[in-house]
C-alpha cells in the first residue's frame, strides 16, 4: 500500500472532471468525482483521499468554504484549487483556507501533481501586469468580497450589471 494515492476532484464542469479523473487514473491514483461541495461531503463519508482538486466557483458553497471543511475532515490533505477566475485576492484566500497551491484553468494533471509535491517553482509562469490584468484583479477582488453577486459587485465597481457580466464573459471565453 506504499504507492497508494487517492484524489477527490470537486469540479462542476463534468467534462473537465472526467478528463482529470482519467489522467489521474493513468498515473495510478484512485479517484472520486463530486460536482458540488454537498456531493463531495457525501463522498467523504466513504472515501478518505490524500489529495483534493477543488474548483473555486461551484453551485452552492464556494470552493474556498469547502477547502476549510476538507481541512476539518483531514488537516493533512493536500489541496489544489482550480479556477477560471484567477486573481491575487482569491489566491491568497485559498492559501489561507488551506490550499497548498492555486492554479488557473486550464491546468493539466502534471501541474497539479507538481503542486501536490511542492514543486511549484516548475509551474510558476511569469506574467507581465497589464492594465487589463489589473482591472481583472480589481473586479475579481470585488466579486470575492460580494460572494460572487454580480449586481452587488457592479454597484461597488460603479458600472452597470450587464457591463460587468460582459466583461466576465469576455474574460472567461478568451
Amino acid at each position: 500500500m506504499q504507492n497508494y494515492k487517492s484524489v477527490l476532484i470537486v469540479e462542476d464542469d463534468e467534462i473537465l472532471a472526467q478528463s482529470l479523473e482519467k489522467s489521474f487514473i493513468r498515473r495510478g491514483y484512485e479517484t472520486k468525482i463530486a460536482n458540488s461541495s454537498r456531493e463531495a461531503s457525501e463522498v467523504l463519508k466513504k472515501f478518505h483521499p490524500q489529495y483534493a482538486v477543488v474548483d473555486l466557483k461551484m453551485p452552492g458553497e464556494s470552493g474556498l468554504e469547502f477547502i476549510k471543511k476538507l481541512h476539518e475532515f483531514d488537516e493533512n490533505i493536500k489541496i489544489v484549487m482550480l479556477t477560471g477566475y484567477a486573481s491575487i485576492t482569491t489566491t491568497i484566500e485559498a492559501i489561507k483556507a488551506g490550499a497548498c497551491y492555486y492554479l488557473a484553468k486550464p491546468a493539466n494533471v502534471e501541474d497539479i501533481i507538481k503542486a501536490f509535491n511542492d514543486e511549484q517553482t516548475n509551474i510558476i509562469k511569469e506574467k507581465k501586469t497589464s492594465i487589463k490584468n489589473l482591472e481583472w484583479e480589481y473586479i475579481h477582488q470585488t466579486l470575492v468580497e460580494t460572494d460572487f453577486n454580480i449586481s452587488k459587485a457592479a454597484k461597488l465597481l460603479g458600472m452597470h450589471r450587464r457591463t460587468l457580466s460582459r466583461k466576465l464573459e469576455k474574460r472567461r471565453v478568451s
